[in-house]
């Protein structure tokens, strides 16, 4: 569609051109480098002309705002931050609106028990067995994003797997809602190989989970 691709490691830098606030969120016309685009970011207040920056954006194609009872062709969700803010200021900034992953201490997290027992790490190792069937899994909250696509996108992790190919971090949807650092039994069926689109395809994830 000609439109600015932008990624997770990529953040969006923009001048805002028109805000929409609804109860949850504050939608952003943004004029980039790359030609405008649309973000949403938690409810905040957002003078137009400011220049922000939008980090972990998560692109949503033809997404449909309940609120404002509009479709959006493409959209990024992720934290905004004033772009004239000092660096430290911008990263507290973002913290207060997504809690970064690798800032939250697991350490090891005793397994789950029973025959659906499984470590992170072993839901990697496995998932080609376990495609389609249930696990449960004891892990702690690291990251959660909520309300996108009728469901909230939960990380967990409890100190298996390896950081450097991302089998630490399991990606759980649930219509739950749960806090970062809570740990919690996980129970769900594994898919494998999920593509949401948009370039957002995950290896592995729990759908559906119920969280205790």
């Amino acid at each position: 569609s000609g439109q600015p691709q932008y990624d997770m490691a990529t953040p969006i830098q923009g001048e805002v051109l028109e805000t929409i606030d609804t109860e949850t969120y504050t939608y952003l016309r943004l004029k980039t480098a790359n030609g405008e685009v649309w973000a949403a970011t938690m409810k905040m207040k957002i003078p137009k002309g400011t220049q922000l920056v939008i980090h972990d954006a998560m692109l949503m194609t033809d997404f449909y705002s309940k609120g404002l009872q509009r479709k959006f062709e493409r959209i990024y969700f992720g934290s905004a931050v004033d772009a004239a803010a000092s660096p430290a200021a911008a990263h507290m900034a973002a913290h207060a609106q997504t809690v970064q992953s690798q800032d939250v201490p697991v350490g090891r997290i005793a397994k789950a028990t029973g025959a659906d027992a499984r470590t992170v790490g072993e839901v990697y190792a496995q998932r080609a067995q376990l495609k389609g069937k249930n696990v449960v899994v004891r892990a702690k909250v690291v990251k959660t994003a909520e309300g996108i696509m009728d469901r909230n996108w939960v990380h967990v992790r409890d100190g298996s797997g390896a950081v450097k190919d991302a089998t630490n971090d399991l990606l759980v949807t649930t219509k739950q809602t749960v806090k970062v650092g809570d740990v919690l039994l996980v129970r769900g069926v594994v898919r494998t190989n999920v593509d949401y689109g948009s370039g957002y395809a995950y290896p592995v994830v729990i759908e559906g989970a119920r969280l205790d």
